[in-house]
């Protein structure tokens, strides 16, 4: 670890406020439910909690006690994904603060651990509230980040306490944009992408601290409706690597941007049922290094698709042999190929 990585983690541990003894009544805390609540939606009992440990056992109308302020616990968050709708976030909590009756974002501790594949290379990743608190503390203010702060249980574990985001996920307000493929390209795509470079500017401000996102995914990307801004959330999950500290980040990039390009996932199953011509001239070479139903060299699909933008989504296709090392590399293909009319 870099030793100003370190520094910025030693600093940020001391930072931590941690839970001791609470100094609330339960009548007081009952009061002050009262004052965000409707009369009959009020609890008649409710449990207070201080250590979040079981998060199972955290749950609706309970009141978990963190940094000398109280939240009343609504429902776990939940997520999609692949197709799976709804799957509950058992140690995500939407909640209230019971002082300024804010929505808030409750991430109690987590430990989890699963492996990620990226061509040859094996990513062991896993679960750090450590790290997602650092990246809290070095992006505060930063519009193009959530917003939030960390705060240690009474058995010091470390909770990040989230500020609300209303609105939708990137790839739920890409899909209808755009009348077909064509119209959304050239009448939506260039606004998109200017706000992805963005995006993309926005964790090279982490790799260059030596932190990194570690789940870069098209829904991890919310359209705040307040501000107008697409913001990245969730930064919890961290890697072991050994090639390219950043080559996760990168991999999750490309699959962003392919989404964008072709206005959502382009599979062969899809073309196979329209029945479309561009099938037989696809090759095992055209498709998404890990996802292999996905069509990466989207120029085969829609003609129209500049070349120099056509080969930015060839570095994360299978057939590809030259990668990206770091996002300096990604941006300023990007920006090249948006700043030429002819290219997007």
């Amino acid at each position: 670890m870099p030793e100003n990585t370190q520094n910025v983690l030693n600093t940020h541990m001391q930072k931590i406020i941690c839970s001791e003894q609470h100094r609330f009544s339960y009548e007081e805390i009952k009061e002050r439910i009262a004052h965000w609540l409707e009369p009959e939606r009020v609890p008649k009992k409710f449990n207070i909690i201080t250590d979040t440990s079981d998060f199972y056992r955290v749950d609706y109308d309970d009141v978990v006690i963190l940094g000398e302020k109280p939240y009343l616990i609504r429902n776990n968050e939940r997520e999609g994904r692949f197709g799976i709708d709804d799957q509950q976030k058992y140690w995500v909590k939407r909640a209230r603060d019971l002082f300024d009756g804010t929505v808030k974002i409750i991430k109690l501790v987590f430990h989890e651990k699963f492996q990620a594949k990226v061509g040859e290379i094996v990513f062991d990743c896993y679960r750090s509230p450590k790290k997602e608190a650092r990246i809290l503390d070095l992006t505060r203010g930063n519009p193009l980040f959530m917003q939030g702060f960390s705060v240690c249980d009474a058995s010091n574990n470390i909770v990040r306490i989230l500020d609300f985001i209303k609105g939708k996920t990137l790839a739920d307000f890409v899909i209808p944009l755009g009348k077909d493929h064509e119209d959304y390209f050239y009448n939506h795509l260039p606004v998109l992408l200017d706000e992805f470079i963005d995006l993309v500017k926005a964790i090279r401000f982490l790799h260059v601290r030596g932190e990194k996102h570690g789940d870069i995914r098209r829904d991890h990307i919310l359209k705040d409706q307040e501000t107008g801004n697409f913001r990245w959330i969730d930064f919890d999950f961290n890697y072991l690597h050994t090639e390219n500290m950043f080559g996760y980040d990168l991999f999750g990039l490309g699959n962003i941007l392919v989404y964008l390009v072709g206005r959502g996932d382009v599979t062969i199953q899809h073309l196979k049922q329209e029945a479309s011509p561009v099938t037989a001239n696809l090759t095992a070479e055209d498709v998404n290094i890990i996802f292999n139903n996905r069509i990466v060299n989207l120029r085969k699909v829609y003609p129209y698709i500049p070349e120099a933008l056509n080969l930015i989504l060839l570095h994360f296709s299978l057939g590809a042999n030259i990668y990206y090392d770091n996002t300096d590399q990604f941006l300023l293909d990007l920006q090249e190929a948006r700043e030429n009319p002819e290219q997007i």
